[in-house]
């Protein structure tokens, strides 16, 4: 697979339902009520736990000045939606096409070397997102939910956990593997595990990557996810 199968595949939006259009909105104005930080139509992730900035309608130029209010003059945040173009005054910095995947007929079962991570783990846990970049993970990320992760020689070389939060939904993120402990399907097992505890809960399913990281891509489909949409990343600054 290439990036441009992955541009042929053809997304089903009826898997899932509408709170995943706006996973983050979803989320910040829902579950993660608790973590979010709002101005009238444009709320936030605290930013000690995530950059992502979710706005009720991204057409409505009320709400991005309830953003700019939000995020003060010259503040940046990461956005995700698709059609995303923001007003005049406000900085496009870069943007990043990416894929919504959901769980169809994922395994899910909990691992027995898979161990809980917790706020002692995080700067093991920020060192190897550092080195392995699968997206923001800030210092309060870790209590957006369950993580998991392995050891081997008292050493932290994989993980995943919980992000987003729509009502019915749980999204898998932070999914990472030390380049030194990789193609031992770490991550698959990891992702199973995570997955198992969501399912406990009665949620479903979901998670985000970046449309040109195949080979994640390639492992989520064979291990039983669906693409629903596409989307893009994009980070923005207000105007200053």
């Amino acid at each position: 697979m290439t990036v441009t199968d992955i541009e042929t595949l053809r997304p089903d939006s009826t898997l899932g339902d509408v709170v995943l259009d706006d996973p983050a909105w979803a989320s910040l104005t829902g579950p993660h009520r608790r973590f979010s930080e709002r101005v009238g139509g444009a709320a936030r992730y605290q930013i000690d736990v995530a950059p992502f900035v979710a706005l009720a309608d991204h057409r409505d130029p009320q709400n991005w000045r309830d953003a700019a209010t939000l995020v003060g003059p010259g503040g940046t945040f990461a956005i995700a939606g698709s059609g995303i173009v923001p007003p005049t005054g406000w900085t496009a910095q870069e943007s990043l096409e990416g894929v919504q995947l959901v769980d169809v007929n994922l395994v899910k079962e909990p691992d027995p070397e898979a161990i809980r991570l917790g706020a002692a783990d995080v700067p093991e846990i920020l060192d190897l997102v550092e080195r392995t970049r699968p997206g923001p993970f800030r210092p309060r990320t870790i209590e957006l939910g369950t993580y998991l992760g392995i050891r081997r020689g008292g050493a932290l070389v994989a993980m995943a956990g919980e992000r987003l939060h729509p009502p019915g939904w749980t999204e898998i993120s932070a999914v990472c593997t030390d380049p030194a402990f990789r193609g031992q399907g770490l991550a698959t097992r990891l992702v199973s595990a995570v997955a198992a505890e969501i399912a406990d809960r009665g949620d479903r399913v979901l998670l985000h990557a970046a449309a040109r990281n195949v080979t994640a891509i390639r492992l989520y489909l064979a291990n039983g996810f669906q693409l629903r949409r596409r989307t893009t990343f994009s980070s923005v600054k207000a105007p200053a």
